[in-house]
């Protein structure tokens, strides 16, 4: 559930991105209101704005149900929102929507980094460990692999994003930032699950 949860902004950059013709005047007109739009919604160009803009008010709501559910916010969401905030606002403001092609990349690295980071900062506890280890029970050299693997995920993904994006057309890269980071993602959930099962039968017997 949390992963649904977590990927539904993109899930709604993704609808408007491709119905965007489609979409009523009035929230082409709405969306005219914030600053730096003005959209043409008979200018396909204008339609990687319009999703740019709704991924930010998504990323920012998003934000805001998890703190009214939680109490807290969650650093990773935080994260994604300041990146989003900078690179979505350039594109708005340029109108180039190499900005939040590049926006994709900058989290993965910056997520590889936070996996990289947790094993020689404060508690120098892997990162994957403290998220998992309420429901799997694996020796620490296992979570520091599994750690790396998790910050090598993140890196590879945002080289693929770039090689995507600057090879293909925008069409393209818009359904890969939904379907094949999304897809990519659940292969290697999967993969890292039997992995850490595996050890930790194991490390039981």
């Amino acid at each position: 559930m949390k992963f649904l949860f977590d990927f539904f902004p993109v899930a709604l950059f993704f609808l408007v991105y491709k119905f965007f013709g489609d979409l009523p005047a009035s929230w082409i007109e709405a969306a005219n209101q914030f600053p730096l739009m003005a959209l043409n919604q008979s200018e396909p160009r204008d339609a990687i704005l319009m999703a740019t803009l709704v991924i930010i008010l998504a990323t920012i709501l998003q934000n805001a149900l998890y703190f009214i559910m939680h109490r807290r916010f969650e650093k990773m969401h935080l994260i994604t929102l300041g990146i989003l905030l900078a690179f979505g606002t350039l594109t708005l403001f340029l109108k180039d929507p190499l900005f939040i092609k590049w926006k994709v990349s900058i989290i993965n690295w910056a997520f590889a980094a936070a996996f990289i980071g947790s094993q020689y900062i404060g508690s120098r506890t892997p990162l994957v460990a403290r998220m998992m280890s309420h429901a799997i029970q694996a020796p620490a050299e296992i979570w520091k692999r599994a750690n790396l693997m998790w910050a090598v995920f993140f890196a590879f993904m945002g080289v693929l994003n770039l090689i995507v994006a600057y090879s293909f057309s925008e069409d393209f890269w818009v359904d890969f930032k939904l379907f094949g980071v999304l897809g990519l993602t659940l292969v290697f959930v999967v993969v890292q699950a039997i992995y850490l099962q595996k050890h930790a039968l194991e490390h039981e017997q």
